[in-house]
């Protein structure tokens, strides 16, 4: 079997950053990288989970919604996954969207959203403040990100 491009990445040398993972036509993945692999410092269930309800609900009532595809947790547990639509959106325009979207869930101040047994399976582990000091400090690391630094560091 070939290898999946994610497995390609060399995660020894992989530190907290935003990277161009793949294209697919269309579609492109950006690596929202939070913890450092391999460290045994990984995001836990209820930071994955609360981070994923507040950025994807921004990045759905964005201006920009129409180009959002998807956005959820990676299964090592090590950041999150931002499909778009690369015919809608440049690398540059996601960027500065997830700059934006990172920005305002640091001091978002209205309910967490999705927060109900009606509308999440696994409600009782959401945390808004925790999911807001996550953003804070991923808000700040990606202030500057420009499309440059998109590449995934090397050995």
């Amino acid at each position: 079997m070939e290898r999946i491009a994610s497995f390609t990445v060399d995660h020894t040398v992989l530190v907290p950053g935003l990277y161009l993972s793949r294209r697919d036509g269309h579609v492109v993945t950006f690596d929202l990288r939070f913890k450092r692999p391999n460290t045994g410092d990984l995001l836990t269930n209820a930071q994955l989970h609360s981070v994923e309800h507040l950025i994807a609900t921004m990045l759905r009532n964005s201006a920009e919604k129409d180009a959002v595809i998807y956005f959820g947790p990676m299964g090592c547990q090590t950041g999150f996954y931002f499909l778009f639509d690369g015919s809608r959106l440049t690398d540059a325009d996601a960027i500065a969207l997830l700059q934006r979207c990172f920005a305002e869930a640091a001091v978002y101040d209205g309910p967490m959203p999705g927060q109900s047994a009606v509308e999440c399976g696994n409600y009782v582990n959401l945390d808004l403040e925790l999911a807001k000091a996550c953003c804070a400090w991923y808000a700040e690391l990606i202030a500057g990100w420009t499309e440059a630094r998109l590449a995934y560091p090397r050995a």
